[in-house]
């Protein structure tokens, strides 16, 4: 298994996090690493995302878990890996906010392949989510 987490605190309301993240065919107003994005379904347990980096093709992701406000994970599958992302809301004092976001890549081959291309997948995420948080302080 391969791992990477990252987190940032804020002061933005939590409630408007979420709602940015819940509005996916809008994620691309916060999210560089975004060309293209469809999303099928409402924002539950089971809807799917085909999400197409800039120059690159397409990824499908699936919802496999939401915890209105507070958290939601999504999968993407590539023969026997998984590349599963959680998105994680988590309260601190003075109302504030710790966003994080957590990558497991398990599966066939995980501890070779996840070093190989996990770094690429997760080396925006500390922009992406600067991005997210000043988007949801000014809304």
């Amino acid at each position: 298994m391969w791992v990477y987490e990252h987190g940032i605190e804020t002061g933005a309301a939590r409630e408007a996090i979420w709602r940015l993240w819940a509005d996916v065919e809008n994620w691309g107003a916060w999210n560089a690493e975004i060309e293209k994005i469809e999303f099928r379904g409402p924002f539950a347990e089971g809807a799917e995302i085909t999400m197409t980096p800039p120059g690159d093709e397409p990824v499908a992701l699936r919802v496999t878990e939401v915890s209105e406000g507070e958290l939601f994970t999504d999968e993407a599958r590539f023969d026997d890996l998984v590349l599963r992302t959680t998105h994680r809301l988590l309260p601190l004092d003075e109302g504030r906010t710790r966003v994080v976001y957590r990558m497991e890549i398990t599966g066939d081959g995980a501890d070779e392949v996840g070093p190989q291309i996990g770094p690429g997948i997760t080396a925006d995420w500390p922009e992406t989510m600067a991005a997210l948080v000043d988007l949801a302080a000014r809304s």
